[in-house]
């Protein structure tokens, strides 16, 4: 019973680490949502990230695993000299597709418009440090 415990306290205190860590490049490349006209921009490829989303029978907060992904599609994008990422589908099992694009100080068409989204999703943007 005392390793059933230990065990679940260590589990519980790992799922809230964070072991991706953002890239010196990766910082300057903007997310944009799914399905966002990209038409402005130039295509560069896509990007398959993965991490782990499970620890043994538990699974991993959700948030952290997307935001985990989101950042390696970031340190991913700057080899395929791309600046913008976008998710080409909901995360599956730990892995997710980003398309990756090179959009050269061009908006995407919603962030040119000035309009907000208004199907009651959110769009995120890095925090400068």
């Amino acid at each position: 019973m005392r390793h059933l415990v230990i065990s679940a306290v260590l589990v519980a205190a790992l799922g809230g680490c964070t072991w991706v860590k953002m890239a010196p490049g990766g910082a300057a490349v903007k997310v944009v949502a799914a399905g966002q006209d990209m038409s402005a921009c130039e295509k560069r490829g896509e990007v398959s990230v993965s991490v782990r989303d499970r620890l043994g029978p538990y699974e991993r907060n959700d948030i952290k695993v997307r935001d985990e992904l989101e950042t390696l599609a970031r340190n991913e994008a700057p080899g395929l000299n791309a600046d913008t990422v976008q998710p080409k589908a909901e995360p599956d099992d730990g892995e997710q597709r980003f398309l990756a694009f090179r959009c050269r100080g061009a908006a995407p068409a919603a962030a040119r418009a000035g309009t907000a989204a208004t199907d009651g999703t959110a769009e995120t943007y890095p925090i400068e440090d």
